[in-house]
């Protein structure tokens, strides 16, 4: 397993293969998403990062989820649908994968081993922050909003280097 993120590929919510290597030079904030979670207003604060801090190499990246609770039942064109029409999302959204368990993505398998704490994703909206590097850097667990003083630090600390 390599240190970077680079290398893996993933699917657009309208099925393209993606290789996140193609984010080279921005700083990621990846995101497992869940349209009935009680976190689900978080898309507001994330929208709202990525308006603030696109421009500056920030993308936030939303990976809809269905292994907490089954709050992400949806399909990709209704997750799509909520997400734009209920909070004006413009982020990139990506298909459904498996957060934890057996079927893991293998994004996650990274994300989950490369800082602390490190072990399965726990609930819906874990925050990961990656460098321009494509190195995993930061966590944060689902309690720490996207406004939260220490994410929007680590995101600015980031987008300095």
């Amino acid at each position: 397993m390599t240190s970077t993120i680079s290398d893996i590929t993933v699917k657009t919510i309208a099925g393209a293969d993606k290789q996140l290597g193609e984010y080279a030079g921005k700083v990621l904030l990846i995101v497992n998403l869940a349209s009935y979670c009680g976190y689900t207003p978080q898309y507001k604060g994330l929208e709202e990062l990525n308006q603030k801090y696109g421009d500056a190499g920030l993308r936030v990246l939303g990976f809809p989820c269905n292994d907490f609770g089954a709050q992400e039942p949806g399909t990709n064109s209704e997750i799509v649908e909520f997400c734009t029409t209920k909070y004006g999302v413009s982020f990139e959204l990506f298909d459904k994968v498996h957060a934890k368990g057996s079927q893991q993505h293998p994004l996650y398998a990274q994300l989950t081993s490369s800082v602390a704490p490190k072990g399965e994703v726990s609930w819906n909206f874990e925050k990961f922050l990656v460098s321009k590097q494509g190195e995993v850097v930061a966590r944060f667990r689902s309690s720490v909003g996207p406004e939260s003083p220490e994410l929007i630090a680590a995101i600015e600390q980031e987008l300095a280097k």
